[in-house]
């Protein structure tokens, strides 16, 4: 004989087991100020009691919110970005912060810009997100306009091409970053350094290498353009500025990318850091899997993706705050790509 389904506890079973009206139940749930500490109480051990658990799908309907923040990845066609270790890093920070705050995270991704943007509209539609943080800025994004034309709560990791006075960011100073990359090394005797990168229209790229100009015209160096390293041709061009102009040291726009970068001047035969000296950015994983470890700019991403997430729900509970742009500190962590160049 089958047995019939155990019925699921309700407010009114609480309510009846302390002797309350439904509505004080309620208010409990919330940590109304109307309600006692004693009654509040009392109302706990009942929920305990007869394990009661809470709607919280039902909860949020009622409060109009879901408690729930969207997480917008960068369109993830390119096999970097699927691997890079910034992305997971940050999440985890904004997931721990997060539930401080009793909201949960969910991600919005898309093998391309299309397919990214339905997936947003569609969470917000669908009331499964309160608002979004975007972990990258693209120049013309659809996204950020999307949520820009509709006054969704947003806060961007990163510098946004535009809406940077409507726009909540959090973000390291990457032309400072740039300049104490170039100025290590300057300290440390070099005066040839090329700036590499694989990405060009990105504005993390664009803020660190105008920090590099920069620091390079304040000692009075000989300054290059940045080299970047895509297709084939252009490793061929890079095999020919090394032998030509003889760079003493580069600035590698990532670690990944950094690594890299180190067997490609083995292979061309080239010593890290013995011939040719490399700083890098992030800090992150890739800096100390092989040896030599590289020398690398800690930009704290998990200090990132937890401001992050505060300057968000400052904004969802405060639709008229204004908005505002957080800089993260970064540290120079000195590992084994730079020697120092002796002074002629």
């Amino acid at each position: 004989m089958n047995k019939e389904p155990k019925r699921a506890v309700t407010i009114k079973d609480v309510a009846s087991e302390v002797g309350v009206a439904p509505s004080t139940v309620s208010r409990t749930l919330q940590n109304h100020s109307s309600i006692s500490e004693e009654t509040k109480e009392k109302v706990r051990k009942a929920m305990d009691k007869l394990g009661y658990v809470p709607n919280v799908a039902a909860r949020n309907l009622a409060k109009k919110y879901a408690n729930t923040i969207g997480v917008v990845m960068p369109f993830l066609s390119l096999r970097d970005r699927k691997s890079n270790p910034f992305y997971m890093d940050a999440i985890m920070a904004m997931n721990q912060e997060a539930s401080k705050y009793d909201v949960t995270l969910a991600i919005a991704s898309g093998e391309s810009e299309k397919e990214l943007l339905d997936n947003v509209q569609l969470m917000y539609k669908q009331k499964r997100v309160d608002g979004f943080i975007l972990l990258y800025t693209k120049r013309d994004d659809p996204i950020l306009a999307y949520l820009e034309s509709n006054a969704i709560a947003h806060t961007v990791i990163g510098q946004p091409y535009s809406y940077t006075s409507t726009t909540n960011i959090v973000d390291n100073d990457n032309q400072l970053l740039g300049r104490s990359a170039t100025q290590y090394l300057v300290d440390r005797g070099h005066k040839k350094i090329f700036f590499i990168t694989h990405v060009e229209r990105e504005n993390v790229f664009q803020e660190r290498f105008y920090g590099y100009q920069k620091a390079i015209s304040d000692n009075k160096l000989p300054l290059y353009s940045h080299v970047v390293l895509k297709k084939p041709e252009d490793y061929n061009l890079f095999t020919e500025l090394m032998e030509t102009e003889k760079p003493t040291a580069l600035i590698v726009i990532d670690d990944m990318f950094a690594l890299r970068i180190i067997q490609l001047c083995n292979l061309l035969g080239y010593r890290v850091p013995d011939d040719i000296s490399i700083v890098s950015f992030n800090n992150s994983i890739f800096s100390t899997l092989i040896h030599p470890y590289i020398t690398s700019i800690d930009i704290h991403t998990e200090e990132l993706g937890r401001v992050a997430v505060q300057q968000f729900i400052r904004q969802l509970n405060n639709k008229h705050s204004l908005q505002q742009k957080v800089f993260i500190q970064h540290q120079l962590i000195e590992r084994e790509t730079v020697i120092d160049i002796p002074k002629e």
